[in-house]
């Protein structure tokens, strides 16, 4: 639910009300942590429950325009609020070992070994300025601050204890625009965040709130009025982040720092009356810096250190099939790390997609064909024996009106 409301043409007042409720049942048996016997024999264990969550967010904004003297001024100033509940009820057994090369089914499950019942709750509460300052026509600034508090609240429900925790850390940011000439923008920025992280541990100890730092030059080119190009530097350290525990499937683990770095390229606009293009091309370099658990130096999961995209759509501007467009994708995907231990790799892949769309008054109708080819790829991983294969060939269609 969102509300506005203008004051003036100078001030406005957003408000914003989110409420999200999540229920999931799940049985199904898993490997229980140990390697493969003989590179065939799975050790299992079968896992039976549910998972509830609730998530409340109000947002709160006010924006307004004024100057001092010849500076002009576009301030911010809002509270957002959150109140983040769970609670899992499981339980695992003894499940037969399978063999993967001749599996045998509808073996028996035996006994129960551990009911990992937990609860969580997490309010926090973030204060937010910040000012867009136009110091003249080619430059400008701006300077934020954001605080953040939160308190959170586990329990084990088998033990019938409880534990809490609570923080808060004031985050700047600050940013800087400079045209030297009016098709050409530098700019250069500096952030920092502050999140509670939100997990279960073996040990049911609490964890430490993730924290991240994040610096990013770049520039952007208009090349003429339809158009633009950017290039961006950036480098993100994130510390406290929470991943899976490789020992201890149902419960999580912090690594100590991750670094991201990297380029990314994007050019898009309408080259041609109708026909609009949009490209992208990124270099990254994600790393584990500080650890006690992975090798620091290992590279993080899922993340390619070359991705590119483009993307171009034409659209017939006159006669009777006016309406009438057309839509072609390129995906490519380079090799990525298939976990945190990085001890084997995804492939790289290349994906096309396609679609056929018709605009006409207020009808819309569009056509999308996913992986056009039915290639076979990997979308992710989470460890040897969790690799998530990318869906085949699909279609799908929508029809809408609009009012």
């Amino acid at each position: 639910m969102v509300l506005e409301h203008k004051f003036s043409d100078n001030w406005s007042l957003k408000n914003a009300f989110r409420a999200t409720f999540y229920h999931f049942e799940t049985s199904a048996f898993l490997r229980d942590g140990t390697p493969l016997e003989d590179n065939r024999i799975l050790n299992r264990e079968f896992n039976q429950g549910e998972f509830n969550d609730e998530a409340y967010n109000l947002l709160t904004d006010i924006v307004g325009k004024f100057s001092t003297g010849s500076i002009q001024h576009q301030l911010l100033f809002g509270f957002d609020l959150s109140r983040f509940s769970y609670e899992s009820l499981f339980r695992n057994a003894n499940a037969a070992p399978i063999d993967l090369f001749n599996p045998v089914y509808d073996q028996s499950i035996g006994e129960t070994t551990s009911t990992p019942n937990n609860s969580s709750l997490t309010e926090a509460l973030g204060i937010y300025v910040q000012d867009q300052i136009a110091l003249s026509e080619n430059l400008k600034l701006l300077l934020g601050v954001r605080f953040d508090a939160f308190k959170q609240t586990d329990g084990d429900l088998v033990a019938n204890t409880e534990s809490s925790q609570s923080g808060d850390a004031f985050s700047p940011r600050f940013g800087i625009v400079y045209q030297p000439i009016e098709p050409i923008s530098l700019y250069a920025s500096y952030s920092r965040s502050f999140t509670p992280a939100i997990g279960i541990s073996f040990d049911g100890s609490t964890f430490e709130p993730e924290r991240a730092t994040q610096y990013e030059v770049g520039v952007k080119a208009d090349l003429n009025q339809r158009i633009s190009t950017t290039l961006a530097f950036y480098n993100l350290t994130r510390s406290n982040v929470l991943t899976e525990d490789p020992i201890n499937q149902d419960f999580s683990i912090q690594t100590g720092e991750q670094r991201s770095r990297g380029i990314e390229f994007n050019i898009g606009g309408e080259i041609l009356p109708g026909l609009n293009v949009i490209a992208g091309y990124a270099y990254t370099d994600a790393k584990i810096t500080e650890d006690e658990t992975y090798t620091p130096g290992n590279y993080l999961n899922n993340v390619p250190k070359n991705s590119f995209n483009l993307w171009t759509k034409y659209e017939i501007q006159s006669g009777s099939l006016k309406g009438l467009g057309f839509g072609l994708g390129l995906f490519y995907v380079g090799d990525r790390q298939a976990d945190l231990e990085n001890s084997f790799e995804l492939p790289s892949y290349f994906r096309t997609d396609a679609a056929i769309f018709y605009k006409q008054g207020q009808l819309r109708a569009q056509v999308n064909f996913r992986n056009l080819f039915d290639v076979d790829y990997f979308e992710s991983a989470r460890d040897l024996l969790r690799v998530y294969p990318g869906e085949p060939f699909t279609v799908q269609g929508t029809i809408s009106w609009e009012f």
